[in-house]
């Protein structure tokens, strides 16, 4: 006895999903427990087996997990070319009535002409990974020294190798934010949820560690501007300069950002940056009192 486990996965181009690849390796999972031997067919893309070079003569069953399925290419011809096969149907939605069509010898769908049951992703392994803000900034001409091409691609090309779910986070109103954000409140919410930020943006800086979220702050001017005289002014030592930007570099400064003293030592330097607004406060009030007796 030997399974097939097929879907969208296995087809270049047929619009596979995260919920496809989170079903195939619930049901993988399944078959490891009670110890059947399988193979997986995916794309080049996604990992596994060719799906048209497996020997369907290998295969005592096929397995189809997840997604909307009806009675058409590639599907059929499939099934065709494993027609000896128990041909299994697991979390699929049935485009068409069961008594039109059914090509399986066991269908646990998710939804059909006879029923609807939970997605089996409810009950996938997970592997969480750090939520990380991107906020950057736009080419600011109006400085000497401007690195922000350099530093970006940088960026970029850190994160693309480190396993994060990156969001990108556009501090600009006007003209209209381009992430879809349409107020102050939306952008200093969102920085508020990431687990760390990477920023070449003063106030994304300065909102991340408003809300102790470590930030890697990082001035795109050679040899620091605006941005590193604000991380020096709250003590806030992840922040590098234009010319230290490395890949390595923004991949190690990522991975302190994401430490439980990172954490703690962001929430130290927004209890400073209050204090000290608190005497910025303080003397902006006295002027204005101190003119109300004059007058």
């Amino acid at each position: 006895m030997r399974a097939l486990v097929v879907g969208w996965f296995s087809f270049p181009y047929m619009g596979a999903t995260a919920g496809d690849l989170l079903a195939r390796d619930t049901v993988c999972e399944w078959l490891d427990d009670i110890g059947a031997a399988y193979d997986v067919a995916g794309t080049e893309q996604f990992g596994g087996l060719d799906v048209e070079g497996a020997n369907p003569q290998r295969y005592s069953h096929v397995v189809f997990v997840c997604g909307p399925l009806g009675n058409g290419t590639p599907v059929t011809e499939l099934f065709e070319r494993f027609a000896h096969a128990r041909v299994v149907g697991v979390d699929v939605s049935m485009l068409q009535d069961l008594a039109e069509w059914n090509p399986f010898h066991l269908l646990l769908e998710r939804d059909s002409s006879r029923t609807a049951r939970p997605d089996v992703t409810f009950a996938a392994p997970s592997a969480p990974v750090p939520v990380v803000g991107l906020v950057l900034v736009h080419e600011q001409k109006e400085y000497v020294g401007a690195m922000h091409a350099h530093v970006h691609e940088q960026i970029r090309a850190a994160l693309g190798s480190v396993q994060a779910a990156v969001v990108e986070i556009d501090t600009g109103l006007d003209p209209p934010n381009t992430t879809g954000l349409r107020s102050a409140d939306q952008i200093e919410s969102l920085i508020a949820r990431m687990d760390a930020v990477v920023t070449t943006r003063l106030h994304g800086l300065v909102l991340a560690i408003k809300h102790g979220v470590p930030a890697l702050a990082i001035d795109p001017i050679r040899g620091g501007a605006k941005i590193a005289r604000q991380a020096a002014a709250i003590g806030w030592p992840i922040a590098l300069v234009a010319e230290e930007a490395t890949e390595a570099a923004i991949r190690e400064g990522l991975r302190t950002c994401l430490t439980a003293d990172a954490r703690s030592s962001a929430h130290a330097a927004a209890d400073r940056a209050r204090n000290a607004v608190s005497a910025i406060e303080e003397a902006f009030r006295a002027e204005f009192r101190s003119a109300a007796t004059d007058r």
